[in-house]
């Protein structure tokens, strides 16, 4: 299933946070939103998974208007890890990692044979099944946001809407997390867009980079046609180059730190 945005317009007030933001997306595509703090990434996600209504525009899955769709149909197609989920604290990994499957699951909330084996996959995938009778308020961060994943998987949507998926996670599991998002896409065709703060993180596991400031977008492309700009420097304000390790290699955003360093010797 396919997702697109037609110039998506969301004011707050007096604040436009997005502006006649527009994006197509093409199944099992990792889109990744980059971009400062209060760039606009978050409220793009939120206006794509039709939870905020936006003053212009319209976002589509399909050939259908987000804002036309139940959120049990909607939730059969999409799936939305905000970057603070909340649930209780003695609900266990296993009961939050169930609640994904409530689209799929019939009028009287019976599981089948496909639903438990979505979420045994789910908390696999994760590596949580040691710890699917752990309630949430005994596990880390880290452990925590993978439990939330894993609810997003189990949800097994054909996309998949990540708002800083990696957050509080040390870079053993961010690495994790990064290449089952790639092996989502590859593997399985799901479609996922993603805000991350990590440039180098963006370009090692994206198609296609979309680069945010000031609620407007800025750069839409491949991230070697990204390093070939001066974009990065400009937007985030530092001082740095993209590097490869060898032709093959993707580019490296390399920061100079050398202020940095003269100021803490």
């Amino acid at each position: 299933m396919s997702l697109s945005c037609f110039d998506l317009s969301v004011v707050y007030g007096q604040r436009t946070a997005l502006d006649h933001f527009s994006l197509t997306l093409e199944k099992g595509e990792v889109r990744a939103l980059i971009g400062p703090n209060g760039s606009g990434k978050s409220t793009a996600l939120h206006a794509l998974a039709g939870l905020i209504k936006p003053a212009k525009g319209k976002a589509v899955v399909g050939d259908m208007p987000v804002a036309s769709m139940s959120r049990r149909v909607l939730a059969r197609e999409l799936a939305f890890l905000p970057q603070q989920p909340t649930a209780p604290d003695e609900m266990t990994v296993a009961q939050l990692v169930r609640q994904g499957r409530y689209a799929h699951v019939g009028l009287f909330g019976s599981y089948g044979p496909e639903d438990e084996k979505a979420i045994d996959w789910a908390l696999e995938s994760t590596g949580l099944s040691a710890l699917a009778d752990r309630s949430l308020q005994q596990l880390s961060g880290g452990e925590r946001q993978r439990a939330w994943i894993s609810a997003a998987l189990a949800q097994q949507a054909g996309i998949l809407l990540l708002d800083e998926p990696t957050s509080f996670l040390d870079i053993g599991y961010q690495v994790e997390v990064l290449d089952l998002v790639h092996r989502l896409s590859r593997e399985r065709g799901v479609t996922v867009v993603m805000a991350i703060h990590d440039i180098n993180q963006a370009i090692a596991v994206s198609d296609r980079i979309s680069l945010l400031e000031k609620g407007k977008l800025r750069f839409d492309g491949r991230p070697d046609e990204l390093a070939e700009t001066e974009l990065v420097q400009q937007i985030f304000r530092v001082k740095g180059r993209f590097v490869r390790m060898s032709a093959e290699s993707p580019p490296h955003f390399d920061v100079e730190l050398a202020r940095l360093r003269e100021t803490t010797a």
